[in-house]
Formats: C-alpha cells, structure tokens, sequence
C-alpha cells in the first residue's frame, strides 16, 4: 500500500523501500513478508492487476454460498438442488449474477468472507 500511498517518485531501491514500509508499521525482524516488491510484477505489467480481484471475488461466492448451506443445514436437500439447477448444470450458459440471485435468493454477501478471514 504504501506504493500506491505514494505522494512522490519513489527513489533508491526496492529493498530499502520495502524495509522503510515494514519498519513503519513495527514489523519485528523475526517476522519476514511473505511476499517482495518483484512478486507482484505480474499483477501490474501486463493488464492482469483488474483480473486479480477475480479471485477475491470467487471467494465471496464460495463463503457465501456455504453459508446457504450453514444457514438450512449441510445436508439440506432443497439447498443442494438449488445449487445444482441453478449454478451447477447451467454452467456458463446464463448471466452469473442472475444465476447466482436464483440460487441464494439475494446477491452475493461480502460479509461472509469477512467471517471466515477473521475481520468480521
């Protein structure tokens, strides 16, 4: 984030800007991000940065579907025929967000992931 807080050009190397970022949020030397500045490369130089979020957004429709089942019960047949008629056998031959909104009755809930991450 704090390339893109970033209110000026960004000068010397991508090491020491990574170990200026961390230090400002007190990250202890014991703790090593998983992830370095050239990682995210592929995200940025090839018109795949929006395409990225498609995978947080899967995951939206995974929490939130599961909880459809967590809601009626795992096991809850009328849930699970639901599922199968209206996303599984239809696949890609309908609008998703439609698709979805007959299964789930409502939009996807963001909210459900949240949960499941811990920020909720």
């Amino acid at each position: 984030m704090n390339y893109h807080s970033a209110t000026s050009a960004i000068a010397g190397k991508a090491n020491d800007f990574e170990k200026s970022a961390m230090a400002k949020i007190g990250l202890i030397d014991a703790i090593i991000p998983r992830y370095k500045s050239n990682y995210f490369q592929h995200i940025f130089s090839g018109g795949y940065s929006a395409g990225y979020y498609s995978y947080i957004w899967s995951e939206v429709l995974d929490s939130d579907a599961f909880a459809a089942f967590k809601e009626k019960g795992l096991y809850d047949q009328a849930t699970a025929a639901s599922f199968r008629s209206n996303i599984l056998e239809r696949g890609g031959t309908g609008n998703p967000a439609e698709m979805y909104r007959k299964f789930r009755g409502a939009d996807p809930n963001p909210v459900h992931l949240m949960k499941k991450r811990g920020l909720n």
